[in-house]
């Protein structure tokens, strides 16, 4: 039977293997303990590689890690050792691409005072797992509008006011 392609975790480490963002999908790893074993070793595993112009893949404990970096930014996506290489690739791209759309510098410190947009970046790519978004335009682009002071963006606004107001008309002329 096939299923969704989902993803076990995305990581973004800094070049000592800290963590910058991560985000978990399964409860592979079910404690904090857990999960910071796995990205130590991650990181360690791939610490020696050059994987700066393009993504590497790695079999690690029965799960496939692509990973690339960036400065001093490192990061991966997981899935089990049944998912398809390529479309933990392309979602490693799409967060990568979109991060680099999003920050002016991407770096550690850009990451880390820009905090909530590469989280809305994970949110717009990954839910529950399952695999929503991977073109780094779009994803930037849903990211941006909810960086707006944290609302709508103005059309949108507008549009959301205007049915509004059309269902207050609506009510009052039933309750007539």
């Amino acid at each position: 039977m096939e299923s969704c392609p989902s993803i076990k975790n995305i990581l973004l480490l800094d070049s000592e293997g800290k963590r910058v963002a991560v985000k978990y999908f399964s409860d592979d790893w079910p404690t904090l303990t857990a999960k910071s074993a796995f990205e130590k070793s991650v990181f360690t595993k791939t610490q020696k590689t050059n994987a700066r112009t393009e993504a590497e893949i790695v079999m690690f404990d029965s799960y496939i890690v692509v990973y690339k970096f960036i400065q001093d930014l490192h990061f991966f996506v997981t899935g089990g050792d049944d998912e398809n290489e390529l479309i933990l690739a392309t979602v490693l791209q799409g967060f990568f691409d979109a991060v680099g759309l999003l920050l002016s510098n991407v770096d550690k410190t850009t990451a880390l005072e820009n905090l909530d947009l590469i989280l809305l970046c994970l949110d717009e790519i990954v839910d529950g797992g399952i695999v929503l978004e991977t073109d780094a335009s779009i994803i930037a682009g849903k990211v941006a509008m909810h960086g707006t002071d944290g609302s709508a963006s103005l059309s949108e606004q507008t549009i959301t006011q205007a049915l509004a107001t059309a269902r207050e008309h609506l009510a009052r002329s039933l309750l007539k």
